[in-house]
């Protein structure tokens, strides 16, 4: 392995050039086809400086250096913000890095996968402790077989489905067919983001992402980011086989991205960057704030820019809702049919809670949007409301002993009680 690392600072840009240069010399990838798997604009990551140190790096050697956005299922990335994301203007795309292709992961369209096999319910059984017997095909971009190497280059932060992002993850949900991303999303909230989120080592989840990744036949090397909080810098870096990079990453990740306070808070205002542009990247703002909200408190995602819950699942929100687990579990013949990853994502911005035919549903905490989203359409959707201009994110700082928190970019960082 390659790697360098930092727990309370940055490194130098000489520092990251170096190391990739060191793991990238080897003259075993020169004629080779490579596609390179990156995160969308969701993630904080230094894209751009990555982008260019591996066309530095690859691109006089190689036969073919491309790229691809691992966009699970959120929206195409436009020509310009493509351009944004790697740091190009329209003329270096046209000119210096004219060979270079960067694709969408166009998941809506059932010609862009292949199945790379099967992955049988008994071991699904295995790999779950027993909560899940069911097949699942492992379908995946065509493109994974038109290339010599994929490189995977990603940040891992706490992660709500999986315990920590990043590695393989980059392959399931990144540019996967949809059975994997619903059956992996569903496993993770039958464990409940509460419990998985920032655990560290192999968790069921990963492991299940792991094994449908082992079924990509094509070469993997992974290049694991872990970005210095407050900066787009990295504090550490991991170049090796996707499963080793990723797992000293979360290390790293663990001691800089979790911070731990002394109590629980009533209120807690996630001020979400725009960066997330729909709820259902936003609900981050929660995911990583549920463990320090105190029972009967409330988390406030305040985005007044956000005006969807989905750009492409919001059709199916509106009928659904969101609820906790057991809303679904203990109503499973109504719910079955809809789309496990949508039921996950309803369970994990909803957040823990109790639901019996007779007394119904209680959760936890309160969730309240402060959005540009409707009173009506966040009450039929089973969420609360705030008009967002009664919030100025200022008056709620250094509150903490009244019991009310300020997450200034919230979504990345997770909160934990100590």
């Amino acid at each position: 392995m390659y790697s360098l690392a930092v727990d309370n600072a940055a490194l130098s840009d000489e520092q990251v050039s170096e190391l990739v240069h060191q793991a990238l010399a080897d003259p075993q990838f020169n004629g080779q086809r490579i596609l390179v798997l990156i995160p969308d604009g969701t993630r904080t990551a230094p894209i751009p400086q990555m982008f260019r140190l591996l066309h530095q790096e690859l691109s006089k050697r190689v036969a073919a250096l491309d790229f691809l956005i691992a966009l699970g299922t959120h929206n195409p990335m436009s020509e310009s913000q493509i351009n944004r994301l790697v740091g190009l203007t329209p003329e270096e795309r046209e000119t210096t890095f004219k060979n270079v292709q960067i694709f969408n992961h166009l998941w809506h369209l059932p010609d862009t996968f292949i199945s790379c096999g099967v992955i049988s319910a008994d071991e699904i059984a295995e790999i779950s402790g027993g909560m899940l017997h069911q097949e699942v095909d492992v379908r995946v971009n065509k493109l994974v077989n038109e290339y010599d190497l994929i490189i995977i280059c990603g940040p891992v932060f706490p992660h709500e489905v999986v315990g920590f992002s990043g590695g393989n993850k980059y392959f399931f949900p990144g540019i996967s067919g949809q059975e994997v991303i619903n059956l992996s999303h569903w496993l993770g909230a039958l464990i409940t983001c509460y419990e998985i989120i920032g655990t560290p080592g192999i968790t069921p989840v990963r492991r299940l992402i792991n094994r449908a990744a082992s079924l990509i036949p094509t070469p993997k090397l992974c290049l694991a980011m872990v970005v210095a909080p407050g900066t787009n810098q990295l504090a550490g870096l991991y170049i090796d086989k996707p499963e080793a990079a990723w797992e000293d990453a979360a290390k790293l990740s663990a001691k800089v991205h979790i911070k731990y306070v002394d109590r629980p808070f009533q209120q807690v205002l996630s001020v979400m960057p725009e960066m997330y542009d729909d709820i259902w990247t936003a609900a981050k703002g929660m995911y990583k704030l549920e463990p320090v909200v105190a029972d009967g408190g409330e988390v406030i995602i305040y985005a007044p820019h956000i005006t969807e819950f989905s750009y492409t699942h919001g059709e199916i929100l509106a009928q659904v809702g969101y609820h906790v687990r057991d809303y679904f579990l203990k109503q499973w013949d109504k719910f079955q049919g809809y789309p496990a990853g949508v039921l996950a994502h309803s369970t994990h911005l909803k957040g823990m809670g109790t639901f019996e035919p007779i007394n119904g549903e209680q959760a936890r905490i309160r969730v309240t949007l402060a959005t540009g989203i409707s009173p009506k359409r966040c009450a039929a959707h089973n969420l609360s409301y705030r008009d967002p201009a009664t919030i100025k994110p200022a008056e709620w700082a250094n509150r903490e002993d009244e019991g009310i928190l300020l997450v200034p970019k919230a979504g990345e960082i997770l909160y934990r009680l100590k």
